[in-house]
C-alpha cells in the first residue's frame, strides 16, 4: 500500500520509518524544500542507527528507497490507503490542510492527526469529511516505542477507526483505542501527571533533577518497561489489587490532597479497575506472574551490566 504524510518533521520522518520499514511506499509532503531535504538526511540517519541495531530486516538503502519527500500535496495523497498528519500543532494549520486532505483523498481514506493533544472533534470542525478524521498519537520515536493511540470524535466512523487500526497493526504498532476524546489523550496525560510531580519535587526542595531521573530510570522506568502501573501494584501485594488499594489508599489520597488534587480510590472504582486485573491474571497464578516478573527485570538488569556506561563511552 502507499501511505501519505503531510508535514516532513521528526514524526513525520519516525512514521516514514514505521510504514516504509512494513513495506509500504511512503509518499512525505511538505511545503518547504528545505524540509524535505533535511527529512531525507533524518530518514538515513534513523534507518542506519536501526540497521546498525539489527532492527531491519532488510538494507537501509532498500527501506529508504520506499520513501519519496515531494513539495505537492496532491502527489503524496493520491491513492493512498491512509493520510497521517504530521503538521505543526496550530490549529489555524491543522485544519486548513484538513480541507484540502477532504477534497484530494477517497471516500474511505483515513485521515489521521499524529497531534499531542488537539482533538479530532476541533480538528473536523467544518470539514464535510469529518467522519474519516481521527488522532492516530503515537509514541516518539514510533519506530522504538510501538504504542499508538486512536482517538475518534464522535463524528468518526468506526469502520475508519478499525482501518487505520488495521494499517498501524500491519506496520508493526500497537493501537490503543481511546473510548472517548480527551485533552491529553493517555500517554501525555500519564507523562504530564510525572512531570507535573517531578517540578514539585525540585521547587519544593526535596530532590536533584539527576537523582530524581535516577529512581525513574533505575527504578520505576525499569519495572515498567516490563509492566504498567496497574500490573505493578497488583503484584506488589499479596491478594491483588483490591488489597493494595485498601493499604496504600489513604495515602496516594494524602499526596494528591497536598498537590491539591481530590481523586479517591473509591470502593467502586478500585472494584472495577480489580475485576478487570482478575480477568486478566486469576489470584491463583500471581506467584507465577511475580516470578515472571522478577526474571524479566533479572535480564534487564543483566543487559545494564552488559552495557558500556557513560564514562567508559566518553573515554573510548
Amino acid at each position: 500500500m502507499t501511505i501519505g504524510i503531510a508535514g516532513a518533521g521528526s514524526i513525520g520522518v519516525a512514521m516514514a520509518v514505521v510504514f516504509a520499514r512494513a513495506g509500504h511506499q511512503v509518499r512525505c509532503w511538505d511545503p518547504y524544500p528545505d524540509s524535505c531535504r533535511r527529512a531525507a538526511s533524518e530518514l538515513r540517519d534513523r534507518l542506519d542507527r536501526l540497521h546498525a541495531g539489527g532492527l531491519l530486516d532488510e538494507e537501509a538503502d532498500l527501506v529508504g528507497s520506499r520513501v519519496a519527500f515531494v513539495g505537492d500535496l496532491e502527489v503524496a495523497v493520491a491513492d493512498v490507503a491512509l493520510v497521517q498528519e504530521c503538521a505543526p500543532e496550530r490549529l489555524d494549520v491543522k485544519q486548513p490542510l484538513y480541507a484540502r486532505l477532504a477534497d484530494l483523498t477517497g471516500a474511505d481514506v483515513p485521515l489521521a492527526s499524529s497531534s499531542s493533544a488537539l482533538r479530532a472533534s476541533l480538528l473536523a470542525e467544518g470539514n464535510p469529511a469529518a467522519h474519516r478524521i481521527l488522532v492516530a498519537h503515537p509514541a516518539n520515536p514510533p519506530y522504538l516505542l510501538p504504542v499508538i493511540e486512536l482517538v475518534p470524535s464522535t463524528a468518526t466512523r468506526r469502520s475508519i477507526t478499525e482501518r487505520a487500526a488495521a494499517l498501524y497493526a500491519g506496520a508493526g504498532l500497537h493501537p490503543i483505542a481511546l473510548h472517548r476524546e480527551v485533552d491529553g489523550f493517555v500517554f501525555n496525560r500519564l507523562q504530564g501527571a510525572l512531570l507535573r510531580e517531578a517540578y514539585c519535587l525540585v521547587r519544593d526542595g526535596v530532590v536533584d533533577v539527576d537523582d530524581l531521573d535516577a529512581v525513574v530510570t533505575l527504578g520505576l522506568g525499569r519495572r515498567w518497561s516490563v509492566i504498567g502501573p496497574f500490573e505493578t501494584v497488583d503484584l506488589n501485594t499479596r491478594g491483588g489489587i483490591a488489597a493494595h488499594a485498601e493499604k496504600m489508599g489513604p495515602a496516594y489520597e494524602r499526596m494528591g490532597r497536598e498537590r491539591g488534587q481530590h481523586d479517591p480510590w473509591t470502593p467502586d472504582l478500585v472494584a472495577t479497575v480489580a475485576a478487570q486485573r482478575r480477568a486478566l491474571l486469576p489470584l491463583e497464578e500471581w506467584d507465577g506472574r511475580v516470578a515472571w516478573r522478577d526474571d524479566q527485570l533479572i535480564e534487564r538488569a543483566r543487559s545494564d551490566e552488559r552495557r558500556p556506561q557513560a564514562d567508559e563511552i566518553a573515554t573510548a
